[in-house]
C-alpha cells in the first residue's frame, strides 16, 4: 500500500467528507459485471448519475470540492457529461466561473469544444467525477491548454486506485481526489 497522502481539507469539514461518502456510496455504489469508460471490466461501478442527481449530495460534494481549489484558480471546468453538474455546484458554491469541455466540436452552431469562456491566461481547475485511468481528464486538460488556460489542478470527487493519478501527473498535470478507494471503505448495498 502507498504512503498515506497528506489529507489536503480542513479538519473543519472532516465530519461533513465522512457523511458525504457514507451517502454518495449507498446511493451509487453498484455490484455486477460492468464494462467501464476504458474499456476495463469490474465487478463494481461507481454511478456518477446516480450521486450527480442528488441534490443533497450534489451540494455537499460541491461544498467539499470547493475547499480543494487552490486559491489562485480564476476558472472552473466540467468535462461533458459527468463534470458539468460538479462544476456547476462548485461554482455556485464559489461564485467562480465555468466552462463545459465537450468530447469533441459539435458539428453546428459555434462548433466549439469549449462552451462559455475561457480567456487566454486564466487559471483552470478541471473537475471529474470518477477517474479510473485518467484519460479522459488529461484530454480535458489538454483542451484547455490548447485553448490558452493554465490547468493548475485535475480535482476528482473519487480515484478508483487503477492508474489515473500515474496518467494526470505523467501527463503534467497536478492532481487531487476528495475520495479514492485505497483510503475510503465501500459502504454501498
Amino acid at each position: 500500500m502507498p504512503p498515506a497522502r497528506p489529507d489536503p481539507l480542513p479538519a473543519t469539514v472532516a465530519g461533513l467528507r465522512e457523511r458525504t461518502w457514507s451517502r454518495l456510496t449507498h446511493a451509487a455504489f453498484l455490484r455486477g459485471d460492468f464494462v467501464l469508460s476504458s474499456g476495463r471490466r469490474s465487478t463494481f461501478y461507481i454511478d456518477k448519475y446516480l450521486f450527480e442527481t442528488r441534490p443533497d449530495i450534489l451540494r455537499d460534494v460541491g461544498r467539499l470540492l470547493a475547499h480543494l481549489l487552490p486559491s489562485e484558480a480564476t476558472l472552473l471546468a466540467g468535462p461533458a457529461l459527468g463534470g458539468i453538474p460538479l462544476a456547476t455546484a462548485v461554482a455556485l458554491e464559489t461564485g467562480m466561473p465555468f466552462v463545459i469541455v465537450r468530447g469533441e466540436a459539435k458539428q453546428y452552431g459555434t462548433a466549439r469544444t469549449i462552451e462559455g469562456r475561457l480567456a487566454p491566461g486564466d487559471r483552470v481547475v478541471v473537475i471529474e467525477d470518477v477517474v479510473t485511468t485518467g484519460a479522459q481528464a488529461v484530454r480535458a486538460a489538454r483542451q484547455i491548454e490548447a485553448a490558452g488556460g493554465q490547468v493548475l489542478l485535475v480535482l476528482a470527487v473519487v480515484d478508483r486506485c487503477e492508474g489515473a493519478r500515474e496518467t494526470i501527473e505523467a501527463a503534467g498535470f497536478r492532481f487531487v481526489s476528495l475520495y479514492d478507494l485505497e483510503g475510503w471503505p465501500i459502504e454501498g448495498p
